[in-house]
């Protein structure tokens, strides 16, 4: 089983900017990086693809009207009518052609999420295939175009969620994952590899932890991406709802993941159609009542009045994650332009 994960590169480069915000808004501002981290209720969200064929990427457009039909949000792939195709991206941009960068030549599948995807410290300047600058992946759905796996709007729908904020239902604090996960190897397990370097049963049928499974082909992740990945965060950033265990945000593990059988912590969702939570989420996130923008917008005021009030905007210097103020006061007003544009 082939996990999704980012390049490590992007990931350390998001932990040191996620540290300084963090340190930064120190002082009770538990929504800042949230709100700086979703895209702006009533906004459209440009698309564009890296490789692939037309009929693909209309798959793909099509396979995410599900997520568009639950939010105030629009996704625009440019699609273009007379001739049937549509908005495409190069890695020799140095302007964004999208802020959601699809690709389908790297391995596996991992998304960016939010407007990290817009991000321009992560991904080491733009040197990498992966990060928030214009000439970069923030979306990769491996091998598509040459082969797509069973049940591919499920992982579709799965990345771009992760494009729209948000994170995996295993690692929901509110969740019984991280109890239920199996870490570490079964007593006395022999460490026994397939022929393809999969970690298996040994002879007498001892099974391997998490940590030993993962290790090997074809993820070969160390103990601290194991945590990383799947670990529950406890992270006063991420806005959580009730764990979810039809969500198309819950990983199908293998049966032996698991303490007990069945686990609470196992889907109960086909992994292909968003969840009534799903969508509650969506809702929550982009909402299209005006009295739920003005809430939204209401909040926010009162986040940028405390940044300046209690933390004073030379103490928040350009750095690693830019000027938190400047980035904080362009949603504030993003979000007003919203609500007098009006909601759907």
């Amino acid at each position: 089983m082939e996990l999704e994960s980012l390049p490590d590169d992007v990931v350390a480069a998001i932990e040191v900017r996620d540290r300084w915000r963090r340190a930064s808004a120190a002082g009770g501002l538990e929504f800042l990086v949230t709100d700086i981290s979703r895209w702006t209720p009533g906004s459209t969200v440009r698309v564009a693809f890296l490789d692939g064929d037309e009929q693909l990427h209309a798959d793909i457009a099509g396979a995410t009207t599900q997520i568009t039909d639950s939010c105030n949000l629009k996704l625009d792939f440019g699609h273009d009518a007379a001739t049937g195709t549509f908005r495409r991206w190069t890695t020799a941009d140095t302007a964004f052609a999208a802020e959601i960068r699809v690709s389908f030549d790297m391995q596996g599948y991992f998304s960016l999420v939010g407007t990290d995807s817009t991000d321009r410290t992560i991904g080491a300047g733009g040197g990498g295939p992966v990060g928030g600058n214009p000439g970069q992946r923030s979306l990769n759905l491996g091998r598509y175009a040459l082969n797509r796996p069973a049940q591919w709007e499920g992982t579709v729908r799965h990345e771009f969620l992760h494009a729209l904020g948000f994170h995996h239902s295993h690692q929901n604090m509110r969740g019984t994952c991280e109890n239920e996960f199996r870490w570490d190897d079964e007593a006395g397990y022999v460490p026994t590899r397939d022929e393809d370097g999969v970690f298996v049963a040994d002879f007498q049928g001892r099974r391997p932890g998490i940590y030993t499974y993962l290790a090997g082909e074809p993820n070969r992740w160390p103990r601290a991406k194991v945590d990383h990945n799947l670990r529950t965060e406890d992270d006063p950033d991420v806005v959580a709802g009730p764990f979810d265990p039809q969500s198309v945000m819950l990983y199908r593990f293998p049966p032996f993941f698991y303490k007990s059988n069945p686990s609470s912590c196992a889907p109960t969702g086909n992994g292909q159609s968003l969840s009534n939570g799903d969508k509650r989420g969506l809702n929550l996130l982009y909402p299209h009542t005006a009295d739920e923008l003005a809430g939204l917008q209401a909040r926010a005021d009162a986040v940028l009045q405390s940044i300046g009030a209690g933390v004073g905007t030379e103490s928040l210097p350009e750095s690693n994650g830019g000027n938190l103020v400047e980035a904080y006061r362009s949603r504030v007003e993003a979000l007003a332009a919203a609500q007098t544009a009006g909601a759907d």
